[in-house]
C-alpha cells in the first residue's frame, strides 16, 4: 500500500513538472516598453506561468539547454494589451441584441426590422449604437420613426456613447412617460414642437425607461461575461477594466472567479451609483493584484457625452449657443461619492469629458488633497476629453491618470468641431500634451460604445486617421502618439492604472506570461494598415488561450 502510494505520487510529481517545465519561445520580432525604454527581443523563457527572461535566442538557449522550444515561425509578440475602459457586461449581452453601429438612418430602420423578426410576441427590442451624426441633418430620432415600422413589441435603443436612448411609442407607454413627465436632474426628455416626448432620452432620464425592462438573472450576467472574456482574448486583450459594475455583476465576477472561470485579468469598478456602494466599500478590496480578478477602484459619474450633448461645459455649445451640457450629480452629490470612495482607500475613477466637468472634479481631487495625500491612490479621470490648457496642467501635481480612449478622436473628429468651435479643440483629445507633461494615459477603446479590438485603438493613437484613412494628414496631428508610446499605453501604463504593473504590462522577469503573437509587426509597417493586423495566439500565464484558424 504504501509503495503504491509513493509511485502514485512519484508520478503527479512528474506530470506536475512536465506541466510546468520551462518554455523556450524563439523566432520572434518582440517589443515591450520598459519605464524608459522601447525593448526589442526575439526569444522569451517562461516557467509556472512567469517570465524567466527576455532577450537574444544565442545566449538564452544555452542558459536554457533542457527547455521545452516553440518556435514562432516569425511571428511578432507583444505583452498582452490591456484595455483600460469597457464595459464587459454590456459587450457581451451586446452579442445578443442589434447592433446599429455605422448605419445611416434607413439602415438603422431596416436593421431594427429585420432583428424584430426574430423576437417573442412579447420581448423587448434591445439595441445599442445608433448615431445621428452620421446621418442627413445629425438629427435626433423620434418615436414616429419606430413606430412607422409595425413592430408591436416595446423597443429601446441606446446611442453609440450609452448616454442618450431613442424609444418607441409602447416602450414610453409601458415605463408611463408623457408630456406631463419631467425629467430628474441630470437627464432631459427630448420633446417635439408640440411638447410631447420625441422618444429620445438623454442621461439620467433614461432611467425612467429602463427602469421597466426585464433586467438579466446572476446567470445571464456569467454567461455574457464569459461570451465578452473570449472575444476580448480573440483580440489580444490579456486585461480589462470594466468601467462600472452593479452589486448582481459583482457577485457574477465573484462567482466566475471561484470557478476559475475568468481567463484574463478583469479590474471592475464599482458603480457609484449603486445603492449599495457602502456595504461593498466596507467589505473592502476583492481578490489581489496577482489575482485574475481585482477589485478596488469606483466608477463615478460627472457628466454626460458630447455627442448627445450632455457633456458639462463651461461656455454654451458652439452648435447650440442655449446649452452647457449636464451635470450627472449635484457638486455636493459628486463630492460626497468621490469622497467616499477614496476615504475607503479605493481608487477614484471618474467620467468627465466637458471642460466644465474635467474643471470641477479636478477642484474637488485638489480639496481631498489638502485633507490627506492622494497621490498613491492613482485616481483617474475617465476619457478627459475636453479641457482648457491650465486645467490639462492640473494632473501632474495630483498624480492623475489620463484614462483615455484613442478612437474616440477619430470617430468624433466630424463632430467635435461642430459641437466645440475650433478654439476649444485645442485643450481635446489632447494625447500629447498630457504626455510631455509626464502624465500617464491609459489606453481603452470604451467597448462596446466602439469596437473592442486595441489594434484599433493602437492605429487611432498613431495615425490620428480613422479606418478609411481619414483625413489625410490626420485630425490634429500634433496630438498623436508615437508607436511606443501607444504600445506603452495599452499595456504599462495601463498595468499601473490598475495598480498591477509588478505583475503585468510587459515581460521582465518575474511577471505573469501574457504575451500576443501578431501576423505583422505594428513598427514598421504603413501606420495605416495598423488595424487589419491579425491576433494570432492569445497567451496568459504561459498557456495558450486562443489561437486563430488558419
Amino acid at each position: 500500500m504504501r509503495l503504491s502510494h509513493t509511485l502514485a505520487g512519484l508520478c503527479a510529481l512528474l506530470t506536475s513538472w512536465n506541466l510546468h517545465a520551462t518554455t523556450l519561445v524563439h523566432n520572434f520580432s518582440g517589443y515591450q516598453t520598459s519605464e524608459d525604454s522601447l525593448e526589442k527581443f526575439n526569444t522569451l523563457v517562461f516557467d509556472q506561468g512567469k517570465v524567466l527572461a527576455t532577450g537574444d535566442y544565442a545566449a538564452l538557449s544555452q542558459q536554457y539547454p533542457t527547455a521545452k522550444t516553440i518556435d514562432a515561425g516569425g511571428k511578432v509578440m507583444l505583452p498582452g494589451l490591456i484595455d483600460a475602459h469597457g464595459h464587459v457586461l454590456g459587450l457581451g449581452r451586446l452579442q445578443q441584441q442589434l447592433d446599429l453601429r455605422d448605419l445611416d438612418l434607413p439602415q438603422t430602420l431596416t436593421a431594427i426590422e429585420q432583428f424584430s423578426h426574430k423576437l417573442q410576441s412579447d420581448e423587448w427590442l434591445i439595441g445599442r449604437g445608433w448615431n445621428q451624426v452620421l446621418w442627413r441633418g445629425k438629427q435626433f430620432p423620434t418615436r414616429q420613426q419606430l413606430d412607422a415600422l409595425d413592430i408591436d413589441q416595446p423597443i429601446w435603443l441606446r446611442r453609440v456613447d450609452g448616454h442618450a436612448g431613442w424609444a418607441n411609442s409602447a416602450a414610453l407607454k409601458r415605463a408611463g412617460i408623457t408630456r406631463e413627465s419631467r425629467a430628474p436632474a441630470g437627464g432631459e426628455i427630448i420633446r417635439d414642437e408640440h411638447g410631447e416626448p420625441s422618444g429620445v432620452l438623454v442621461d439620467n432620464a433614461m432611467a425612467m425607461l429602463e427602469r421597466v425592462i426585464p433586467q438579466p438573472s446572476l446567470q445571464e450576467e456569467k454567461a455574457a461575461l464569459s461570451t465578452a472574456f473570449n472575444l476580448a482574448l480573440s483580440l489580444g486583450l490579456t486585461g480589462v477594466h470594466d468601467a462600472g459594475i452593479e452589486k448582481q455583476t459583482l457577485e457574477a465576477y465573484r462567482q466566475l472567479a471561484a470557478e476559475k472561470a475568468i481567463p484574463l485579468r478583469a479590474y471592475p469598478m464599482l458603480s457609484a451609483d449603486d445603492k449599495h456602494l457602502p456595504e461593498l466599500l466596507g467589505a473592502g478590496y476583492v481578490g489581489a493584484a496577482d489575482e485574475k480578478l481585482y477589485v478596488r477602484s469606483v466608477k463615478v459619474y460627472a457628466d454626460g457625452a458630447l455627442g448627445s450633448r450632455g457633456a458639462a461645459l463651461l461656455q454654451p455649445y458652439h452648435d447650440r449657443p442655449g446649452e452647457k451640457g449636464l451635470l450627472i450629480h449635484q457638486k455636493s452629490e459628486l463630492l460626497s461619492q468621490i469622497k467616499l470612495a477614496a476615504d475607503s482607500k479605493f481608487q477614484v475613477n471618474v467620467h468627465a469629458i466637458g471642460d466644465r466637468a474635467n474643471q470641477i472634479v479636478l477642484d474637488m481631487f485638489h480639496a481631498l488633497n489638502k485633507e490627506h495625500d492622494q497621490k498613491p491612490f492613482r485616481h483617474r479621470i475617465e476619457h478627459a476629453q475636453v479641457l482648457t490648457l491650465d486645467d490639462i496642467e492640473q494632473f501632474p501635481s495630483l498624480n492623475l491618470i489620463a484614462s483615455m480612449q484613442p478612437v474616440h478622436a477619430t470617430s468624433d473628429k466630424n463632430m467635435a468641431g461642430d459641437r466645440l468651435g475650433e478654439k476649444r479643440l485645442e485643450g481635446a483629445y489632447a494625447w500629447r500634451k498630457f504626455l510631455e507633461q509626464g502624465t500617464r494615459i491609459a489606453s481603452g477603446s470604451d467597448f462596446p460604445v466602439e469596437p473592442v479590438n486595441p489594434l484599433f485603438g493602437l492605429h487611432a493613437a498613431v495615425t490620428r486617421r480613422d479606418r478609411q484613412g481619414q483625413p489625410d494628414k490626420g485630425w490634429h496631428m500634433e496630438e498623436a502618439m508615437t508607436m511606443e508610446e501607444a504600445l506603452r499605453s495599452f499595456t504599462l501604463d495601463a498595468a499601473y492604472a490598475s495598480h498591477q504593473e509588478q505583475f503585468i504590462g510587459n515581460l521582465e522577469p518575474g511577471k505573469f506570461a501574457d504575451f500576443i503573437l501578431l501576423d505583422r509587426d505594428i513598427f514598421t509597417i504603413d501606420p495605416q494598415e495598423i488595424w487589419k493586423v491579425q491576433v494570432l495566439e492569445t497567451w496568459v500565464e504561459g498557456e495558450k488561450v486562443y489561437a486563430r484558424n488558419m
